[in-house]
């Protein structure tokens, strides 16, 4: 089966972070930038890179960017740089365009042009920092909706050797221990005795009320227990 192939424009910071990741997963990624160093940066790291600008519709049916399985615009530092990629990349009949908004505005302009996925990598992030901060047990936030979301949480040492079936979060708190990572592993849709240790990582979903209650009520049993 053939790999799916990315175009990435904009090899900045956060594309050129994206493009080597998807590379590392075994994906082809075309990069393409304006700026010759950063072009440079990327050659032999991506399956090509390429200095171009991605507004010149020639070139882009050139570098066969219609041919691919998603088209990524990343460009952070020019909102109507991003704006007309985005389009060019809709009009060439890219099949699925995701682009990188900097501000409220610029999201809301790309969501109307048609873009498939507008992602905020900023704001994104500060909401997860914030969130990791207040929360000692929280390693990473998904939010799933303005009422769901999934978290990963750290086992801590009050739980340490319990079952799913005591720490029994669905009766207490209304959300649900899908997945635990440890060191032997990952065992996905744990039966209730299944047991978690101290370290351990819980990936829990439930709606955002559900899933407070949950953390604050670990973490006061911890801090008690000190």
């Amino acid at each position: 089966m053939k790999a799916q192939q990315f175009v990435i424009i904009g090899l900045g910071r956060f594309g050129a972070s994206l493009a080597l990741e998807l590379m590392e997963m075994g994906y082809e990624v075309l990069g393409i930038d304006h700026n010759e160093e950063r072009v440079e940066e990327m050659t032999g790291k991506l399956t090509h890179a390429v200095m171009a600008d991605a507004t010149d519709e020639g070139v882009m049916r050139s570098l066969g960017v219609r041919n691919l399985d998603c088209g990524i615009v990343a460009i952070g530092d020019n909102m109507e740089r991003s704006i007309l990629t985005a389009i060019l990349l809709k009009e060439l009949g890219v099949k699925m365009v995701v682009a990188k908004a900097i501000s409220i505005l610029h999201g809301r302009a790309l969501e109307k042009l048609g873009v498939d996925r507008v992602i905020f990598p900023e704001r994104d992030m500060g909401v997860r920092v914030a969130h990791q901060l207040v929360t000692p047990h929280l390693l990473d936030y998904i939010e799933l909706s303005k009422e769901y979301k999934i978290v990963e949480l750290t086992v801590p040492s009050c739980m340490d050797g319990q079952s799913l079936a005591e720490i029994n979060t669905r009766a207490k708190y209304g959300c649900s221990i899908i997945a635990l990572n440890r060191g032997g592993g990952v065992i996905v849709a744990p039966t209730a005795h299944d047991h978690v240790n101290e370290g351990d990582i819980m990936v829990v979903i439930g709606s955002n009320e559900s899933i407070d209650q949950f953390e604050e009520k670990a973490v006061n049993r911890e801090e008690a227990e000190a």
